[in-house]
């Protein structure tokens, strides 16, 4: 009973170290990885010494086994094939010629800098050459880079997985068994490849039948369904070939994924839970099991093997890899600092330092520190400076420009000729026919096509720029476009125009997919503004906030907008120009595109009979000469949110003659 509690006991303190380590990463808003690995080792023999992994025995093995099975599975089910397509032949350079590269290289810094035996250098040059997705993805997840990047990084660390798995354990064998014929080595790796990729594409795609099939399961018994399915196709392919469950797994997810199963997105969330515990708990129980005098033995010439692996390896590695791959030198810079290395890598590391051990063969523990050292380097190093990496190599996502809008109307190709004045490309999407009358005049791209379809956003171009937004006539329409654009395509800003309900969620129910922000301003009258450009009754202005008084340009900019004078449209800030969201609060030095209703080129027109004129940018003296009772009653009140509040009952002796009062504007009560 004693031993048993004392199981427990380990058990219960590794969940709580790792769902902790978890959430203060979360809180501040750092790599969960980094957090794993202090509290592991902190709890371990060689710290404070309160979780002992080795009392847990076989079922160490078993645990690790089991979680790093559910960990790939769900990397290959999260694996957007639309845009590995992007990135196929890096990818592949990567997996195959990377692997070598990374093998020879490793191996050769291993036995001269860390004077390793041959043999023992290059069995740690192939545990290391695996990123793994369970540092890779929570990393992304955090630092959002432009989607090329993260699918080649993403992809990486899912497909090289099960082929540095399976290379680890042939050089092993090699090892153990004395035999380096190349033929027996190739043929030992491509055996296990093969065996694991069959099982796992026919297991794969068995799953999607019976979810497809099994409209009698409950949500939740799907994806227990799920679960045990994955873990037999492990099972099996372990039993036929050693090492051949990991590709199993991956291929499974795969395929699964490609099945476009209904309960996609209830399969995602449950997984994501699922492995999120998998990695707390197998990241504190090995490096709880690490022993830090191990790692000190390795002395400097354990560091600068790391360190030569991180900074003259892994470039050429991917320089070779990415040659004519189309990325520029920022994006290959980038991929060249983020390989931290993972799971796979410390799990199979701790196996076959025992392996050396029983088989009379010295170095296994020194290899096992010096895996966990090019772990913690790793991890602490280019975990925690990945997000200052993109910002310096200018590849996160805010950064990607252009846009894809669906629907095709005068208030859209004005938006659409000012990205293109920008040098931003722009997409439209629309079903009406005419619709294409009007985008040709403009010289606008467009698809007469529904938005739902994910192959026209595809081809749009959707998953290289960076704004989506929906703005048809039917709010419910644009914004169960906008749901489906995030959930498949995951742009960086995703924009509706939709009528502000409380009862409607603007979230697409995953975490890692961006919010849905309503476009312009709450309520955002389509018909009406189209009308005002058609007619000319609108004047295309701009204006830059002050320092010296923001708050009150703010507040006049909200009174106009409630009023139903002004409509915000774009936001140039830092350089970068994006659709202004509803909810944006305007800061010192920003630039805005507005549209003011101004009746009197309509009237004009009508007089003159002349054709309407091009809207062109002007600083407007109706938005720039601020009332001075507007100005007195602003910087009376100190918080924005009743300085917002305040000026939209303003009297109509502080507004612009034109424009009118907010009792005056009937539309408002009934959002589109």
């Amino acid at each position: 009973m004693e031993s048993s509690l004392d199981i427990t006991l380990q058990i219960i303190l590794t969940v709580i170290a790792g769902i902790g380590a978890q959430v203060l990463a979360e809180f501040l808003k750092l790599p969960g990885i980094v957090f794993l690995l202090l509290f592991g080792i902190l709890l371990g023999p060689s710290a404070l010494g309160l979780l002992y992994p080795d009392r847990l025995g076989v079922g160490l093995d078993v645990i690790v086994s089991l979680l790093v099975a559910v960990i790939l599975f769900e990397g290959g089910f999260n694996l957007e094939l639309r845009d590995l397509g992007r990135v196929s032949g890096s990818l592949r350079n990567l997996v195959t010629i990377g692997t070598l590269i990374t093998l020879i290289g490793a191996g050769i810094t291993a036995h001269y800098l860390s004077e390793f035996p041959w043999a023992i250098a290059f069995l740690y040059g192939s545990l290391v050459v695996v990123t793994g997705p369970t540092v890779i993805n929570p990393l992304l997840r955090q630092v959002k880079v432009d989607r090329r990047v993260s699918a080649l990084l993403e992809g990486e660390g899912v497909l090289i997985d099960p082929v540095g798995a399976i290379l680890a354990v042939v050089v092993l064998n090699i090892l153990l068994n004395g035999n380096a014929d190349p033929l027996s080595v190739a043929s030992g790796l491509m055996v296990r490849l093969g065996t694991g990729s069959s099982l796992g594409i026919v297991g794969g795609w068995l799953l999607g039948f019976i979810l497809k099939q099994s409209r009698f399961l409950s949500d939740d018994l799907k994806a227990l369904s799920v679960l045990a399915g994955l873990w037999g196709l492990f099972g099996l392919a372990q039993s036929i070939q050693s090492e051949a469950g990991l590709m199993a797994t991956v291929a499974a997810g795969i395929v699964l994924r490609a099945s476009s199963v209904p309960e996609e997105r209830l399969l995602k969330r449950f997984k994501g839970q699922l492995t999120i515990l998998a990695v707390s708990v197998l990241f504190i129980l090995l490096a709880a099991d690490l022993s830090i005098a191990g790692v000190i033995a390795l002395g400097w010439g354990g560091v600068i093997t790391v360190l030569s692996l991180m900074f003259i390896v892994r470039p050429l590695n991917v320089w070779c890899c990415t040659w004519k791959s189309g990325l520029n030198w920022r994006q290959k810079m980038f991929v060249s600092w983020i390989a931290p290395r993972g799971i796979v890598s410390a799990s199979i590391a701790s196996l076959f330092a025992l392996s050396l051990t029983q088989n009379g063969i010295n170095g296994g523990d020194s290899i096992k520190a010096l895996v966990f050292l090019t772990i913690i380097l790793t991890v602490f190093v280019q975990a925690l400076t990945a997000q200052w990496a993109a910002n310096l190599l200018q590849i996160t996502s805010s950064e990607v420009t252009g846009a894809v809008i669906v629907g095709c109307n005068p208030l859209s190709l004005l938006i659409a000729r000012l990205f293109d004045e920008r040098d931003e490309p722009v997409t439209l999407i629309d079903t009406a026919p005419e619709a294409r009358q009007q985008a040709e005049r403009e010289q606008r791209r467009i698809f007469i096509s529904s938005a739902l379809d994910a192959e026209v956003l595809e081809e749009a171009g959707l998953g290289q720029v960076g704004t989506f937004l929906a703005m048809t006539n039917n709010g419910a329409v644009n914004l169960v476009i906008a749901c489906q654009a995030a959930e498949e395509f995951r742009p960086p800003r995703v924009l509706a125009v939709f009528p502000r309900d409380p009862q409607i969620s603007t979230g697409t129910g995953v975490t890692s997919e961006p919010k849905i922000q309503q476009a312009f301003a709450p309520y955002t009258m389509l018909r009406t503004w189209n009308e005002y450009i058609t007619d000319g009754a609108v004047k295309l202005g701009e204006t830059v906030l002050r320092e010296t008084d923001t708050e009150v340009q703010q507040a006049y900019l909200r009174s106009l907008i409630t009023g139903g004078t002004l409509l915000p449209l774009l936001l140039e800030r830092q350089g970068c120009l994006q659709i202004v969201p509803a909810e944006e609060v305007l800061q010192t030095d920003d630039r805005l595109i507005y549209l003011l209703h101004d009746p009197k080129p309509k009237l004009l027109k009508l007089l003159s009979g002349s054709s309407q004129p091009r809207l062109m940018l002007e600083t407007l003296p109706e938005v720039e000469s601020i009332p001075v009772t507007a100005s007195s009653i602003a910087t009376e009140i100190a918080p924005q949110q009743e300085a917002l509040a305040t000026v939209s009952v303003l009297p109509s002796n502080i507004l612009p003659p034109d424009a009118p009062l907010v009792e005056a504007a009937p539309e408002r009560a009934k959002p589109e």
